[in-house]
């Protein structure tokens, strides 16, 4: 069975959600047990193809290929290595743990849990296909989900309940106003992702398109066209900045980032942490598979563009999570800041930056998993978000509050933890290439501090309010577990980390050594923003 973990890893969901169609809507508890079923064998699996897979061999393992059209040059072809293995496995712990986040959902749980095992499924075969058609298609398979879980299990952002039709009647609960479109309603931040992601899927459509016709290899086989597809300069430069600016909507880079942390706000937590954990990954993940592996000499001449904006999503998403007072926005716009992070990991194009940011993005899924899932909690638990109107929330609920305190040391670079590892290898791997960026970004970490901690003062310390007596912990299996969960993943990779550093610089020392022989790196350092 041991070829086949990646088909089981992907379909397990898949057949979770055909399986859970046929289940009545009143078995809420067989329900939950098929979610969780489908969830767990994912996970059990992924657990298994991490630690089998063999850095010293390195490349594409548990290869699995089946043509779909020969005459187009399609197949359902899938295969890991050092860089989508640990991301598939991230997937699969933030679905197992989304699970449970999700226990207490009443309206529409079967729907529900359709469509999230929907959403990792998605995610996970973009991260395994090594077809530039399914990997798009998955991509895509990926915004329906979202689209639909914003827009019936979502949330209304502050000021919602304020608005009114012109004659005074509230329209929140009305089948008409499922087409609001006010900044504070949750159709509002289903349709901006949409719209965001569907317009820069169509740019990546665009380029993926023009590498099929002008290679001339009648292939997507992304292999292939790393080893045979050449391109005139003009028309490198266009598909890569179309491939680029395309795949990074989703990340988000600066300015395409607007959609994300609204997104975050409205969606329910097990949304959120797969938004931010694996799906805003994405657009990593299909920049490093098609742009770097395809055009390598390009990669080097134009990312410097992403050294460039990475700066801004630094700053600007730290200093806005400063500002805001709901707890949703402030976790939204740090993970839009920290996806600067793994952009400057791979601008640098350093053998140890890029592995940082490789491991970051597992890091990353991880601690904001967990902030996401305990914002959730709390919202649950105390019906709002506003962080001043909260307050001294730790007598309340201890473990709540003790594994907010992990989380924020994960997310802000503790030592112990993989965030950290990462951080480092970006910022010691960017230095020689863009001290500038590495100082905005030791500085962007002292913000992540700021306001983080700030959050955890407003939610848990201070004089709790009489109106939230009745808030209590998370106590049970089903509560704690998918917090213990990513802890111990997050302490445990931040301890042992040879195996992970292993896997990534299986793959990361190739793709660097086709780059670096296509024209060779500068190293010295450079005062200025571009090397």
């Amino acid at each position: 069975m041991a070829e086949y973990t990646l088909l089981i890893i992907l379909f397990a969901p898949f057949l979770g959600a055909v399986a859970l169609i046929l289940v009545p809507n009143q078995q809420a508890l067989l329900v939950r047990a098929v979610a969780a079923a489908a969830a767990g064998i994912s996970l059990l699996a992924s657990f298994y193809l991490f630690f089998a897979y063999d850095p010293d061999k390195g490349g594409f393992q548990f290869v699995q290929r089946f043509p779909w059209s020969e005459e187009l040059g399609i197949a359902f072809y899938v295969g890991v290595d050092g860089i989508g293995a640990p991301l598939v496995f991230a997937s699969a712990i933030l679905l197992f743990a989304g699970i449970f986040i999700s226990w207490h959902i009443k309206d529409r749980a079967k729907e529900f849990y359709i469509f999230l095992l929907i959403l990792a499924a998605a995610t996970i075969g973009v991260f395994m296909s090594l077809d530039l058609f399914f990997l798009y298609f998955f991509y895509e398979m990926s915004v329906l989900p979202m689209y639909l879980l914003l827009g019936m299990w979502g949330s209304h952002t502050k000021g919602y309940l304020s608005m009114t039709d012109p004659e005074g009647k509230k329209l929140r609960d009305s089948v008409g106003f499922i087409f609001n479109f006010g900044s504070n309603s949750k159709e509002y931040a289903a349709m901006k992702l949409t719209l965001f992601l569907s317009a820069g899927a169509v740019a990546a459509l665009m380029g993926i398109l023009l590498i099929y016709h002008f290679s001339g290899l009648h292939t997507f086989d992304i292999l292939v066209l790393r080893e045979q597809a050449k391109f005139s300069d003009t028309l490198s430069w266009i598909i890569w900045l179309l491939v680029f600016f395309g795949f990074a909507s989703i990340a988000p880079i600066w300015p395409l980032h607007s959609w994300s942390p609204v997104g975050h706000a409205a969606a329910p937590a097990a949304t959120s942490m797969l938004h931010a954990g694996v799906l805003m990954k994405l657009g990593h993940f299909s920049i490093i598979r098609v742009a770097f592996e395809i055009f390598p000499e390009t990669t080097r001449e134009l990312m410097p563009i992403a050294a460039v904006l990475c700066i801004f999503s630094i700053v600007y998403g730290g200093l806005v999570a400063y500002f805001a007072k709901d707890t949703k926005y402030v976790i939204g716009y740090s993970s839009s800041s920290h996806m600067g992070y793994v952009f400057l990991g791979m601008a640098a194009l350093d053998y140890i930056s890029l592995t940082g940011a490789v491991i970051y993005m597992f890091a990353h899924a991880l601690a904001t998993g967990m902030l996401f899932a305990m914002a959730g909690w709390v919202y649950d638990q105390t019906h709002t978000r506003d962080i001043p109107s909260l307050g001294g929330l730790v007598t309340r609920m201890p473990f709540v509050a003790g594994c907010f305190v992990i989380a924020c040391m994960a997310s802000v670079g503790m030592p112990g933890t993989v965030n950290f590892i990462a951080e480092v290898m970006i910022i010691v791997g960017s230095w020689n290439k863009y001290p500038v960026q590495v100082i905005v970004a030791v500085l962007g970490i002292v913000l992540t501090m700021a306001y983080l901690f700030k959050m955890m003062r407003g939610l848990f310390y201070g004089k709790l309010d009489e109106g939230y007596e009745h808030a209590h912990d998370a106590t049970g299996f089903v509560n704690r577990m998918p917090l213990l969960l990513m802890i111990v993943c997050s302490i445990t990779f931040g301890l042992f980390p040879g195996h992970f550093y292993d896997i990534v610089q299986s793959t990361v020392v190739p793709m660097l050594d086709r780059i670096n022989q296509t024209a060779p790196l500068v190293t010295q350092a450079s005062p200025g923003l571009l090397p």
